[in-house]
């Protein structure tokens, strides 16, 4: 009964011009996804105002999935991880592999067979620099042409970039508007502040895999999954500006990676 009265506020909110906002909360440390938030718990504020959130929904829905894949001459110690992304898809989704260095390249188009998507890692060849932003640019163009469920990147990476001619800015602008979410998973390097900035603004959670060897539980896979799939619908009146300058926060837990895209 509570569920569906947060939806009938929604749709009645809906009608009178609100705007929904996908909003993905995850333990920094742990990469567990975090659940039971309400309406109440959330701060949406836009250049230091705080907006008011009527609703609120938490969702837990099928992904269509690009594996983005550092194929980079230090990129094979990733390969591991990516292959035990494959293992976690779900019926009716459907992953794409996509290897980068200097240049990207589609080794696999959209699919649902785990056997295709294992066979297409092992056909990457490792070389050249890292340039991530430049792969993610390409991917967000062009990678979701045939998606039916939510759009999702997953960006396996050693954390290094290379020499990129995209921008940081650039790339989520890009995001936001093909409402597409990244989920950057790394092993360390210099790239840990971009990587939860493009998170932040478009959606998506940021896992260093180092930080899994300390929490225990689920396997590491499995925890990015929850995260990836479960997510809030936030329902606030009115419009908002650029979403650089809006930041969506859970009250009194300031330190939990918490990621906003616009879903009108």
């Amino acid at each position: 009964m509570k569920r569906l009265a947060a939806m009938l506020c929604a749709a009645a909110l809906m009608a009178q011009g609100a705007l929904r906002i996908l909003v993905t909360v995850a333990e920094p440390k742990t990469g567990e996804a975090v659940l039971g938030l309400e309406a109440k718990d959330f701060a949406v504020i836009e250049d230091k105002t705080e907006r008011r959130v009527d609703a609120c929904e938490f969702s837990r829905k099928p992904v269509d999935i690009m594996l983005l894949v550092d194929s980079s001459a230090v990129g094979e110690m990733v390969q591991p991880v990516a292959s035990s992304f494959v293992t976690q898809l779900e019926a009716k989704e459907q992953m794409s592999v996509v290897s980068f260095d200097a240049s990207t390249e589609m080794i696999q188009d959209f699919t649902s067979s785990k056997q295709l998507l294992s066979a297409a890692l092992s056909k990457i060849r490792y070389g050249n620099s890292p340039n991530v932003l430049d792969a993610l640019f390409v991917a967000l163009d062009q990678g979701f042409e045939h998606a039916v469920f939510r759009k999702v990147i997953l960006l396996v990476t050693t954390g290094l970039e290379g020499h990129s001619r995209a921008g940081e800015r650039e790339v989520a602008r890009l995001a936001r508007k093909k409402s597409i979410s990244i989920f950057p998973v790394y092993v360390a390097g210099s790239g840990k502040s971009m990587f939860e900035k493009l998170a932040r603004q478009t959606g998506g959670a940021s896992f260093q895999l180092r930080d899994f060897r300390k929490s225990g539980g689920k396997a590491p896979a499995a925890k990015i999954f929850d995260v990836v799939r479960g997510y809030y619908t936030l329902t606030l009146p009115g419009n908002l500006g650029l979403m650089e300058k809006v930041k969506v926060q859970v009250r009194g837990r300031e330190k939990l990676q918490v990621s906003a895209l616009p879903l009108d």
